[in-house]
């Protein structure tokens, strides 16, 4: 990396570019990004209080409950974005043996990091997002039996939840109909949420409006709008 830099440095006094400077930057950070993941990513330094809360499967490299506290790890070393997947959500058959065992991977899980985020104070300038693309149909998806059946994809209404960052704790917001179909109370649109996450952060989604071809583009599709009532 020294002599990398000092070749560099060579052709950014000959050129004046500084797009060199840069680029220098950029390696240099590259770099001290992938010397920080050994120790990261070594667990024995968590004393077993944190196994307790996370679950005993935080052990197992890959496991849901041990990104969770890798989350919690990186967002204690400055990280600003990260992103957690767990995927096997998609219930159309079989959803009595599948639902429980991705709830048991999930809940205790999700529930440890906001924990320990309080706990550690970075709760409060972290917000922690937990939700899919859309939600499930209330009725069956073919046969309906005591041991087997399955449910749809429904995009009219579905629920996620935040924590953090500004967002109110202990908060319901917004109902559907009887029968789960459609929103019948304080709607929030897709582009509502993004534009309520943005303000959480510090952006001022208008701001990002941007005139191509004839039409106005942003991030929250000229349509989102802050939900106050979510926010502290």
């Amino acid at each position: 990396m020294d002599s990398l830099a000092q070749l560099n440095r060579i052709q950014q006094e000959e050129t004046f570019d500084p797009e060199i400077e840069t680029r220098i930057s950029q390696y240099e950070m590259a770099f001290r990004m992938q010397t920080s993941v050994p120790e990261l990513t070594d667990f024995s330094d968590e004393p077993q209080s944190t196994f307790d809360l996370y679950g005993e499967d935080a052990k197992q490299p890959g496991s849901y409950a041990a990104n969770c506290l890798l989350a919690r790890r990186m967002a204690a070393r400055g990280v600003r974005y990260i992103q957690l997947f767990h995927r096997g959500w998609d219930q159309h058959v079989n959803l009595p043996k599948q639902l429980p065992d991705q709830c048991r991977d999930t809940d205790q899980a999700s529930a440890a990091l906001v924990t320990d985020l309080k706990q550690r104070g970075l709760l409060d300038d972290t917000i922690v997002i937990w939700g899919g693309e859309f939600g499930r149909t209330i009725y069956c998806q073919e046969s309906l039996s005591s041991g087997n059946y399955g449910r749809d994809h429904h995009p009219r209404c579905f629920t996620m939840w935040v924590a953090g960052g500004g967002f109110k704790p202990g908060l319901s917001y917004g109902e559907t109909d009887e029968y789960c179909y459609n929103v019948a109370e304080k709607p929030v649109s897709v582009h509502d949420l993004h534009a309520t996450l943005m303000h959480s952060l510090g952006f001022d989604h208008e701001r990002f409006t941007y005139r191509h071809q004839g039409r106005d583009y942003r991030l929250t599709d000229v349509a989102g709008n802050v939900v106050k009532d979510l926010l502290v």
